[in-house]
């Protein structure tokens, strides 16, 4: 299967992370991954009802364009998945992507046109990760020590098949346990205790809203990802909007595609 895929043109994408958040051994390490061209096979995938209602198509495009040795979907970190898609849409379809958008004030829908090859990656500091995929945070409020990880791939599924399983019971109360799952899948200790038991009790009974909301904002800070922000700037009223590049299954569509 991987000659097959050789027969293709390929491409080598720099990861955001630069390899830093992956073991040593690891093919990731290198801060690199090859990628090969689209082709009318993963047009097959993206035009797929079932997985789009499966909501698993841009899964099954990732695994199909990545075509290094001993490289899973599921090992990559979120903002080196969204890096590879960028890559991807761009070698398929070129670097211009239009999309509309709705403005906030009117309403009404917008288009926008971006040119996919200026979007950067965010700055890291390179310090924080002398450890890998592990980091220490004092909460600020209870001053508890945690460590906790970046989520992958991996992580993700995860999370969306427990939040979909705790629906069906949570029906009906207009709660969400998004939050709690989250920081559950991303926490690897408390004060030491690298325990499941002591990290959910932790999350369900004692973390504060402020220590909460301190550690997601140090999350976000320090994630490598692309930088999908812009501002959107109405033409009816000329005011302005922080908003980012919707990165989504229509992504892979341009305009005037059949």
């Amino acid at each position: 299967m991987a000659e097959e895929k050789r027969k293709f043109p390929t491409e080598v994408v720099d990861l955001p992370s630069q390899g830093l958040l992956y073991p040593k051994d690891h093919p990731l390490s290198s801060g690199q991954i090859e990628i090969k061209y689209m082709t009318a096979k993963e047009e097959d995938i993206l035009t797929s009802r079932t997985l789009i209602q499966k909501g698993i198509v841009l899964d099954k495009l990732m695994e199909s364009v990545i075509i290094q040795e001993g490289v899973k979907l599921d090992d990559l970190l979120l903002g080196d998945k969204n890096a590879i898609m960028i890559a991807t849409r761009i070698l398929g379809y070129g670097k211009d992507y239009t999309v509309e958008l709705q403005d906030p004030d009117s309403g009404e829908k917008q288009k926008e046109t971006f040119d996919l090859t200026k979007i950067k990656d965010k700055k890291i500091d390179k310090k924080l990760f002398k450890n890998g995929n592990e980091f220490d945070f004092e909460l600020p409020a209870s001053k508890v020590k945690i460590t906790f990880k970046l989520l992958t791939h991996k992580d993700e599924k995860s999370i969306d098949e427990e939040l979909k399983a705790l629906k069906k019971f949570q029906k009906g109360s207009g709660v969400t346990s998004e939050v709690t799952t989250r920081l559950k899948k991303a926490i690897l200790s408390v004060d030491g205790d690298q325990t499941l038991k002591r990290i959910n009790e932790f999350v369900d009974h004692e973390l504060l809203s402020r220590d909460s909301l301190a550690l997601r904002e140090y999350l976000r800070e320090i994630t490598p990802d692309v930088d999908m922000s812009f501002t959107f700037v109405s033409e009816s009223t000329g005011e302005e909007t922080d908003m980012d590049i919707p990165l989504n299954v229509e992504f892979f569509w341009p305009a005037g595609r059949g």
